[in-house]
């Protein structure tokens, strides 16, 4: 008992270390893979996985830009940071910080969000900014997040290292039935996670031998620099390029190879595995315990291609495919082409992570075809994860990025409420119809054209000021309406695009309203809303 004790309490500590180095408290184990008996001893047996995974964050910041909503109340630790942090920011340290927090057009806010840790992944994500309880601010909407500091969720006011930064225009959800409460909002992918936090196997009985023999296993299965023995007890990992947007992949990988490997034992793994895979309720042991054993597994994969359970072949395919060999991509492609089929997107998804790039796009572009809606999302979403030209990308104000894509004949206008936000043209151009007159609900934006006119006009109420901006002159295509409305408008001595300055919020509501008067031919899809919890 006591011996058990004494492990277990060595075990934390090293958990306790790794975290700690990682800037986090505590590390998200992945999930068991539940491994055959009498095939050797796998790598998962002998250590916990510790990855932080996710770390709630949050900061204290300030919106700009309101127009006399906000409120400088706050907490005296809160506005004390700011201070300090205001002035550690400014080249210049004459600004009246006391007049610039106190102001009505500003307001202190807390900003929280789950911040990814993945190495190799995407590092910006999702934030949620909120006024602060029992204060005077009525709204942050029209609002821009200044640069705010992320810690540990519940470190705020501590010395401990800042995680993240966060930064953005305050986006509110205007398309729901209901009014929304204008005292939260989100920052669309305003996050960005800073420093690296990498995995670790923490080995349950620390030894040199046993670190060392998973280290070289690690290192000749992926190659050099992989796994870093950085104790007889903790092993270090980077996630080889390959699984970059797939870390938990990687980390089932690892935990179903073996410790040691003969030609024959291999043999007798592959045969076991290939037939776990074979059947259509495999947990996914099979396919990931293939790809552990490497291109030694390709001649029995190839048998299931042609098997008779649809998921099978897909598993068998995409393996293949991770495995280098395009044996396996006319099957996923099948897939991707059978409307019939509910594994499309998985199948695409594969092909995009393991196929050549121009296979990946010949197949992609095939599907903005389809008649489809969430096909063509999907093919559109890995066409501009390789960066195709297919898809023309215009950075609109430093807000979002207007997407269009030609060489579809469906018409629809998709925008993105959570990650990078977007306004997305399927078979663009798009041309709205004249004789039409759309006000936003605040009576602020008008966008009028008459019966016969080949353009649009659009006007905006001053922010400040009893007058009026514009009126400015679009063609009917709503790229060049959107575009006109968004961008920030330039001083005389400056050049540029002139715009009105329509934040992303209120342009998506207004193409809302213009495919519902019947403006717009088109259908109106909108994605989801961050999930911040």
């Amino acid at each position: 008992m006591g011996s058990r004790v004494i492990k277990t309490a060595g075990v934390i500590c090293v958990l306790l270390v790794v975290c700690l180095m990682g800037g986090c408290e505590s590390g998200a184990k992945s999930e068991e893979l539940a491994m055959p008996e009498g095939l050797g001893t796998p790598i998962g047996s002998l250590v916990e996985v510790v990855s932080p995974g996710f770390i709630p964050v949050e900061g204290y910041g300030i919106v700009g830009g309101l127009r006399g909503t906000g409120s400088g109340e706050c907490p005296t630790r809160v506005r004390k940071y700011l201070e300090q942090y205001i002035l550690k920011q400014l080249p210049e340290p004459r600004m009246d910080v006391d007049g610039f927090i106190n102001s009505s057009d500003t307001a202190v806010v807390r900003v929280y969000g789950v911040m990814p840790t993945a190495v190799s992944g995407s590092r910006s994500f999702d934030l949620m900014v909120s006024a602060l309880p029992d204060t005077q601010t009525t709204s942050l909407e029209g609002g821009w997040l200044y640069t705010t500091e992320l810690k540990q969720l519940g470190r705020f006011g501590m010395v401990t290292r800042v995680l993240g930064i966060s930064e953005g225009p305050v986006f509110m959800n205007t398309l729901g039935d209901s009014v929304p409460d204008r005292r939260i909002g989100y920052v669309l992918g305003g996050g960005t996670a800073l420093g690296e936090y990498p995995i670790s196997l923490v080995i349950n009985k620390p030894s040199f031998k046993i670190s060392n023999l998973i280290r070289n296993r690690l290192n000749g299965r992926f190659g050099p620099e992989t796994a870093r023995a950085m104790t007889p007890g903790r092993i270090e990992l980077r996630v080889p390029a390959k699984y970059a947007k797939q870390q938990q992949r990687f980390i089932s990988i690892v935990k179903t190879m073996y410790l040691v490997d003969t030609p024959e034992v291999t043999e007798k793994r592959i045969q076991t595995f290939v037939g776990m895979l074979a059947v259509s309720d495999d947990d996914g042991v099979g396919e990931i315990a293939l790809e552990a054993i490497g291109n030694q597994s390709l001649a029995k994969l190839s048998v299931l291609l042609n098997s008779g359970y649809e998921q099978v072949r897909l598993k068998a395919a995409r393996c293949m495919l991770n495995l280098g060999s395009d044996a396996g991509l006319e099957t996923l492609r099948a897939i991707v082409m059978d409307k019939k089929s509910v594994l499309r997107i998985e199948a695409l998804e594969a092909i995009t992570r393991g196929a050549r790039r121009n296979d990946t796009a010949a197949i992609a572009r095939q599907l903005l075809g389809d008649n489809n809606f969430e096909i063509r999302l999907a093919a559109y979403e890995q066409l501009r994860q390789i960066d195709d030209v297919s898809v023309i990308r215009i950075p609109v104000a430093r807000s979002f990025y207007l997407d269009q894509i030609s060489n579809t004949p469906y018409k629809s206008i998709y925008v993105s409420r959570s990650g990078e936000p977007r306004i997305v043209l399927f078979g663009a151009p798009i041309i709205c119809r004249d004789n039409m007159f759309v006000e936003s609900p605040n009576g602020e934006v008008t966008i009028d054209s008459r019966a016969g006119q080949k353009y649009v006009s659009l006007i905006r109420k001053h922010p400040t000021r009893p007058t009026v901006v514009g009126p400015l002159r679009s063609s009917l295509e709503i790229g060049d309406i959107i575009q006109t409305l968004c961008e920030e408008p330039v001083k005389r001595s400056e050049q540029g695009r002139v715009g009105l300055g329509v934040s992303y919020a209120e342009m998506i509501g207004l193409l809302k309203q213009m495919r519902e008067k019947g403006a717009i031919e088109a259908e109106f899809k909108a994605g989801p809303l961050p999930k911040i919890e």
